[in-house]
């Protein structure tokens, strides 16, 4: 018990820092595409993890490897989306996690859930929507981002089998962060040569230094404490309880966005927030999955 609360509490953080993460993206994605953001964030991450290779075992390299080209993906069509719809509609689109990671559970690994944690999922689900409810339509960028979350959810069952598949003699998440951040920056490297060529580092050199504050900020603290923290966290915590727990990042992006952009929640938008964080709560007043 105390290791799942010790791992509830690495993925609140995990979580916290996500949600301060989208005014940084926005700000960078009007000045860069999304290879060239996820090409400098993760070769920040790879500097400062570089020392963690030595002594790397093969199935932490294997593992990472297959995570890293996953969340790639993810990342990819996360910002893709950011650059075509708000920062607070991209939040709530990324939370839908909180309902495909059980789907998903259901359908390819036959498990079956109690009735009250999907009402818990529900919930917040219907909490985000309150949150974040806009009178625009839907658009390319909720689709692509809409896309990224089914990735993030595949993502998150990933950790949870590579968690299970080493009980036995548990990989060292700091580790597999490195495997991961190779994967992130080398295949953004290659897609930017693939499409912009000899013109792959353009706008890269006129960045402010607001733009390099936060391509910091991404790569050490939101990409190398992020990766390693949600990959023991979720050790110790299963993958539906970790979407719960994700699923309050709309919240601190709204937090964020009040506290640097100026943006405030009206009634309605609190009482979303209100639903969020009673979904949580309920949903670890309950056992987990009933059968595999």
């Amino acid at each position: 018990m105390q290791s799942e609360k010790r791992g509830l509490a690495a993925l609140l953080l995990v979580t916290a820092v996500w949600g301060t993460t989208f005014p940084a993206m926005k700000l960078l994605s009007a000045q860069l595409d999304a290879l060239q953001i996820i090409w400098l964030r993760f070769a920040i991450a790879l500097l400062v993890l570089a020392p963690l290779w030595r002594g790397m075992r093969a199935q932490e390299r294997r593992w990472g490897w297959l995570l890293g080209a996953v969340l790639f993906i993810a990342f990819w069509l996360q910002i893709e989306g950011l650059g075509r719809t708000s920062s607070n509609r991209n939040a709530f689109v990324t939370g839908l996690n909180v309902l495909v990671v059980p789907l998903l559970a259901m359908v390819l690994l036959r498990r079956r859930y109690g009735w009250r944690l999907w009402a818990a999922c529900a919930l917040a689900a219907l909490g985000m929507a309150l949150m974040f409810h806009e009178d625009a339509p839907w658009n390319l960028g909720d689709t692509l981002t809409l896309c990224s979350t089914l990735f993030y959810a595949i993502y998150i069952l990933l950790l949870e089998a590579c968690a299970q598949r080493n009980a036995a003699d548990p990989l060292r998440a700091a580790r597999m962060a490195a495997a991961q951040a190779s994967v992130m920056c080398l295949a953004a490297f290659a897609l930017l040569l693939a499409r912009h060529g000899g013109l792959w580092h353009a706008g890269i050199k006129g960045l402010d230094a607001p733009s390099w504050a936060a391509l910091i900020y991404l790569g050490v603290l939101a990409s190398v404490l992020v990766v390693t923290l949600q990959a023991w966290g979720q050790q110790r915590v299963d993958a539906l309880r970790s979407a719960i727990v994700f699923g309050l990042e709309p919240v601190f992006a709204a937090l964020t966005a009040w506290a640097l952009l100026g943006e405030r929640m009206g009634l309605l938008a609190f009482s979303g927030a209100s639903m969020v964080v009673l979904a949580l709560i309920w949903s670890q007043w309950q056992p987990g999955p009933t059968g595999r």
